[in-house]
């Protein structure tokens, strides 16, 4: 990952400026550079990716123009050798300096055109205006707010902006801004129309688009590693991955020292794909020391995402410890596309449909954010393999009537479109699906529900719930996240829409913990 702000007036407040700026100086340990535009300031902090050389630190430079871009841009080569036709010269290897000649060429059209997880700042020195926009996902994150003067700010993270800017919001995915407006040039989530493949041709486009989008991802000019929980969808990705690379690649699993679901299916993952394969482990004790840190880093109060982020963390924080890895390759969005186990209960297809789509719309909130942190703080970039824009386009297609759980298994089409393959064992492909902040342990939540009844007598609770208004505090695990979270970033609550919970409107989801282990249906999902 990289980190990027921009200044977006001539008056400014240098002090506030750099102190925001040096706040994510771990999503870019390599270099750092704070150009003046003559109308404001651009900062970066790079993470060398792709261009290692001094060539290709940012901001990029075009007749007085420049960007600051932290993205992977795939398939950029052939777009620069059209661009070099035109007559525009590249002293770099970077993919990001394409950028600016794109805009040249085509305005903010561009953003549409681009295959990539992005989030950019560019000045126009032609026009004296800025523009930024943000991948359809947002799996690349980006932050605005005004100060004082009314001068717009854009960020990286929420931690650059606090204290700068008194509101402090996520720049909506699949936007660009520009003339003092928000305009969305792709909405991911929405369908032109409806597929009409049958179910395996369907299945065989689902498995030819993911293998494609895993395999784009494993370029990089630094070294790749691999998440893998031993569920479902981290085992496709690095058995994907694993049939595609020349040698045997790296996978990383965590689990609580006692009763770590996953790390047992993790390990048959990776002796039958054959990676080199790292267990860590973690104990009560990292997960209350490293609470407050991980809230911090994630910027946020949701449940289910500060639950899921401790193991993440903990694994990558070893990888970057312990290892030369600069890029990890994930399973998030799968849940968003596919079904988690609550929508077993959507009551239609139509359903079903409208909640993937919600979900779809607030990723960059919940799976995407604790993603790009746990990653990012840890000066890694997160690649993620299902987020593929060809990919999702497709799968959101599919008549939501074949991808509702009428199959008596969930994501029966993902795990039929790899059936027969020899990929993974069918013990993997047709496991049943367990909540990641589980499958680390059914320990380490009834550890952190423990730790939270400890903080608050039932008083306190009541009260402390009616401090807030919005997102109000449920339960003591809850008022404890969101204390904690109001330390780093007060009043900055509306950064994240609500809780993480099943649609308690449908019957059987009607619950008070954002876990699928209390639903019905979870079964034998936790063995």
């Amino acid at each position: 990952m990289c980190s990027i702000m921009g200044y977006c007036g001539s008056e400014v407040p240098e002090e506030e400026f750099l102190k925001g700026f040096k706040e994510t100086i771990s999503r870019g340990p390599d270099d750092s550079r704070i150009i003046d535009t003559g109308k404001g300031k651009l900062g970066f902090h790079r993470l060398s990716i792709m261009g290692l050389t001094p060539e290709g630190m940012q901001p990029f430079e075009l007749d007085g123009s420049f960007v600051v871009c932290n993205g992977e841009l795939y398939g950029f080569e052939k777009t620069k050798e059209e661009l070099k036709k035109k007559g525009y010269t590249f002293k770099s290897d970077s993919d990001c300096e394409i950028l600016l000649p794109l805009y040249r060429e085509y305005g903010t059209d561009m953003f549409a055109m681009l295959d990539a997880e992005f989030a950019c700042i560019i000045y126009d020195g032609r026009t004296g205006e800025y523009i930024a926009a943000r991948d359809p996902f947002g799996i690349r994150p980006l932050y605005y707010g005004f100060d004082a003067k009314g001068v717009i700010v854009f960020a990286s993270e929420a931690k650059n902006l606090v204290g700068l800017c008194e509101r402090v919001m996520p720049f909506p995915p699949g936007h660009f801004y520009k003339d003092g407006k928000f305009t969305c040039y792709n909405d991911i989530s929405h369908v032109d129309k409806v597929s009409t493949d049958d179910l395996e041709t369907t299945c065989k486009k689902i498995g030819e688009k993911l293998t494609a989008g895993v395999k784009k991802r494993l370029i990089a000019d630094a070294k790749v590693g691999f998440l893998l929980s031993g569920g479902l969808d981290s085992s496709l990705v690095c058995a994907i991955a694993a049939k595609e690379s020349a040698k045997p690649i790296r996978t990383f699993a965590i689990g609580m020292e006692k009763d770590a679901i996953d790390l047992k299916y993790a390990r048959q993952v990776a002796e039958f794909i054959g990676s080199e394969h790292t267990e860590v482990f973690m104990t009560p004790k990292d997960v209350i020391d490293n609470l407050e840190n991980v809230i911090h880093l994630l910027g946020t109060y949701d449940i289910t995402t500060i639950r899921a982020s401790m193991g993440m963390y903990l694994v990558c924080k070893a990888i970057h410890e312990q290892t030369d890895i600069r890029v990890l390759l994930t399973g998030e969005i799968s849940d968003e596309l596919f079904g988690y186990k609550y929508t077993d209960f959507a009551p239609s297809p139509e359903a079903f449909q409208e909640e993937a789509e919600k979900r779809v719309h607030e990723l960059h909130m919940y799976d995407v954010l604790r993603a790009d942190r746990c990653i990012s703080v840890n000066s890694l970039e997160a690649r993620v393999p299902f987020g593929d824009l060809d990919f999702v386009k497709y799968v959101m297609s599919i008549d939501p009537a074949k991808k509702v759980n009428t199959y008596g298994k969930g994501k029966y089409l993902l795990r039929h479109a790899f059936e027969g393959q020899n990929l993974l064992p069918d013990s993997i492909l047709w496991r049943e699906k367990a909540a990641f902040s589980d499958a680390v342990g059914h320990s380490m939540v009834d550890d952190l529900k423990e730790y939270a009844e400890k903080c608050y007598t039932d008083e306190e609770f009541e009260e402390g719930c009616k401090k807030y208004t919005h997102a109000r505090p449920f339960t003591k695990e809850s008022l404890l996240y969101r204390d904690i979270f109001e330390k780093y970033y007060p009043g900055q609550s509306e950064m994240v829409v609500d809780f993480w919970m099943p649609n308690k409107s449908w019957e059987g989801c009607n619950v008070n913990d954002p876990s699928a282990r209390v639903l019905s249906n979870y079964g034998g999902s936790g063995e």
